[in-house]
């Protein structure tokens, strides 16, 4: 008797433990029977952390919102309970009957279904409660805008974008995450920051809204023709009312909510031929021109610093300076660029130069021409040409070009006089010398002559073992292209490396070395800088695409991160990213 009493207890623990370990998986809907304008909430849910969940097809119905997933621990009277839920939001696309179909996940090793749910769908009904109570309220009065503020803008005048989120009365918004980074393909882009986001009252087709801008854009249209903006998403945290209570009172419900901005089109158009001056560079905005010399009056070997500049408020990124054209007997250095420019809302101001280091050799005054500069200025809508006045170099001091003065000095050459002696021509040679012996010890078995006879043994050893690192060094043909390219990229990135401890500057002057750097090797003008141009150039001089893709990241880090808080170690790695890709692309380039 007490054995069987011990058996069937020990069945029963064992039955108990057996469904208690059962796995719970279920499908859970907020209404089976609805109107063909309603929306339904399905919930699939499970007691237990599962993996690899895969939702239904939806077969009938069209997806409007989800997955949301969610998870909850609950403890009560010291016993856990767990439960994770993925959530959507299904709308019917007909009347009938149709089934929602089994859900699929992994837990522990095994594959669990939910049972199918049939769902009838009845005609339009009034007054429709979609299947979670918010959603109406948050289709009705959510909306992401983007704002144009030009939508024909002649090649390389600024178009702002604004994104803006216009928000209905009664709706809270807690939180948002982009989704993915707007797109700009075939505009010189750059982010314009926001100040603190603020809502402000306005109406929006009609109705009494507020709204706050998220993100702004200065854009630079780099190719004519119609232009997509494309679409940009966020996800939302919002708390809306409901008609509900939860046990603590509150009325709001705390929901995720995916929104999108419209395509829009811009139409880029061409600049204008009529007029278009000879050395028009694709400058364009309002701009003042002037060339400068540090001074005008200095001595043969000394230097000057003759400087062109342009200012005033267009793309100043995107054009190429004048260059300065001097007479061949100065010497003159490659120049030096000099960029202070900001973008604001309204697009970039400030000025750009280039500085030259002239040093004369020979005494003279020497012209330096006068340059111009062609720019469109789309307000006026026509081409301005500014130009400089002549500059007078007088060198004072210094040897004469005999070049220069041969031709003139040619009479003189030939007048040549006679030389007549009278006879004191040659009273400093002296007759008597009067000279001493002077005492010197034997050369022969001298220090000297022993430090001579084997000093060349010595010396030989240690010039074939340099002779033979500096042959090894000079064969190291795939170490020799990394060190130059090595030294190239820190030359370009030198000044941004002195901007490691200020994030704004440090991207900017990142930014502009790497431009300088695609300027220097490709020939290229700044105002062809899309990325499209820049990979197409790139992979037709035989580099590959990874560092080319590597290359468009940096370029589009710059673009965001100078905007975006970085830590010190991003910047430090963005930095020695920029030393590696430009390495690379040089050791690449055919």
């Amino acid at each position: 008797m007490k054995l069987t009493t011990y058996i069937s207890t020990l069945l029963f623990v064992l039955f108990s433990s057996a469904i208690s370990a059962q796995v719970t998986f279920e499908t859970k809907v907020s209404k089976k029977k609805l109107g063909v304008n309603e929306r339904l909430k399905v919930d699939f849910e499970m007691d237990r952390d599962g993996d690899n969940f895969t939702a239904p097809s939806f077969a009938g119905f069209r997806v409007v919102g989800g997955p949301i997933q969610s998870m909850s621990h609950v403890w009560n009277n010291g016993q856990r309970s767990f439960s994770k839920t993925y959530t959507y939001f299904i709308q019917p696309k007909a009347e009938g009957t149709f089934t929602i179909k089994q859900a699929k996940v992994e837990i522990d090793g095994q594959v669990y279904k939910t049972l199918p749910v049939k769902i009838t769908v009845t005609k339009a009904v009034n007054g429709a409660q979609n299947g979670n109570s918010t959603d109406t309220a948050i289709s009705e009065g959510l909306h992401l805008v983007t704002e144009v503020s030009k939508g024909n803008p002649y090649l390389n005048e600024p178009v702002t974008i604004s994104y803006k989120l216009y928000v209905k009365p009664g709706i809270i918004v807690n939180d948002y995450r982009e989704l993915g980074k707007p797109t700009f393909n075939n505009f010189w882009s750059q982010s314009i920051q926001t100040q603190m986001r603020r809502a402000e009252r306005t109406t929006y087709k009609g109705e009494d809204y507020s709204y706050v801008t998220l993100k702004r854009f200065v854009l630079y249209p780099q190719k004519t023709g119609k232009q997509v903006i494309e679409p940009f998403s966020i996800d939302l945290q919002i708390s809306v009312p409901t008609n509900r209570r939860d046990v603590f009172g509150r009325r709001y419900e705390t929901v995720h909510k995916t929104v999108s901005s419209a395509r829009r089109t811009v139409n880029v158009k061409k600049l204008p031929e009529a007029g278009k001056p000879e050395n028009f560079a694709g400058a364009v905005g309002d701009f003042n021109f002037e060339v400068t010399t540090s001074k005008q009056s200095l001595n043969a070997s000394e230097s000057l610093q003759a400087k062109i500049e342009v200012s005033g408020k267009g793309n100043l990124k995107l054009f190429e300076l004048p260059k300065l054209k001097l007479p061949s007997s100065l010497e003159v250095y490659d120049p030096e660029f000099t960029e202070r420019v900001t973008t604001r809302i309204g697009g970039m101001q400030g000025k750009i130069s280039d500085s030259y280091t002239v040093v004369p050799q020979f005494k003279g005054k020497y012209p330096i021409p006068s340059v111009s500069f062609s720019y469109f200025d789309p307000s006026d809508k026509k081409y301005k040409t500014l130009r400089s006045d002549e500059i007078i170099i007088d060198v004072v001091e210094g040897p004469v070009n005999t070049a220069t003065s041969e031709n003139t000095n040619d009479q003189n050459a030939t007048q040549k006089q006679l030389v007549t002696t009278n006879g004191s021509q040659f009273r400093f040679l002296k007759t008597d010398a009067n000279l001493v012996p002077v005492e010197t010890e034997d050369f022969f078995k001298s220090n000297l002559f022993y430090g001579l006879l084997f000093g060349p043994f010595f010396f030989i050893p240690i010039i074939l073992i340099v002779r033979r690192k500096k042959r090894a060094f000079d064969n190291d043909i795939e170490g020799n292209k990394t060190r130059r390219a090595n030294r190239l990229a820190k030359k370009y990135l030198s000044e941004a490396k002195k901007k490691l401890n200020d994030q704004e500057a440090f991207y900017e002057v990142l930014e502009r070395g790497l431009h300088n750097y695609l300027r220097a090797k490709l020939r290229i003008e700044t105002s062809e800088f899309s990325k499209e141009k820049i990979s197409q150039l790139l992979t037709e001089r035989s580099v590959n695409s990874a560092t080319i893709h590597e290359f468009i990241t940096l370029l589009e880090s710059c673009e965001f991160a100078r905007y975006t808080p970085a830590s010190n170690v991003t910047i430090n790695k963005d930095y020695e990213k920029s030393v590696h890709t430009i390495s690379q692309i040089d050791k690449q380039l055919k």
